[in-house]
């Protein structure tokens, strides 16, 4: 990252804020390090989303090694809220959690097969059932979103 007054002073082009804003860039541009003029999208984006002002805002009061998150956090946002206006990302997340919950019920099924499989051949070959208690090596996941998670450790209703 950048310095503002470095990046201003080496190169003569505005920042894609200033560019954006059509103003000039000055050295302490709080946007400079943030929004190089090669990317006016993002700014367009954080813009048409949050407003400069708020944005400006928000940089001055976030700490400085923590501004280029904020940054990419609010790019990120400002992304997915022109995408998908009534969710933004949150739309996003609640599909990638109802995929993993399908997902999860498709890998119960499929250990449920073979357990099923492992106790018919085993019953064939040995005449002896099926192998309980035994690691069957059959894989398992472990999903924070599956209905037998409890976020709290207490079984609450």
């Amino acid at each position: 990252m950048a310095s503002s007054s470095s990046y201003s002073s080496s190169c003569n082009s505005p920042c894609a804020a200033c560019k954006f804003l059509r103003r000039k860039c000055m050295p302490d541009c709080v946007f400079a390090p943030y929004f190089p003029p090669e990317e006016p999208h993002k700014f367009a984006n954080v813009h048409k989303i949050f407003g400069a002002s708020n944005v400006s805002k928000l940089l001055n009061e976030v700490l400085p090694h923590q501004r280029e998150d904020a940054v990419n956090s609010l790019a990120y946002e400002a992304e997915a809220r022109i995408k998908d206006p009534v969710y933004g990302c949150v739309g996003a997340i609640s599909v990638l959690q109802r995929q993993v919950l399908r997902l999860q019920k498709e890998l119960d099924a499929t250990n449920a097969d073979l357990l099923r499989y492992a106790g018919a051949s085993c019953n064939r070959g040995t005449g002896r059932g099926s192998h309980h208690g035994q690691n069957s090596g059959l894989y398992s996941f472990s999903s924070p979103w599956s209905s037998t998670h409890d976020p709290y450790g207490d079984h609450r209703n």
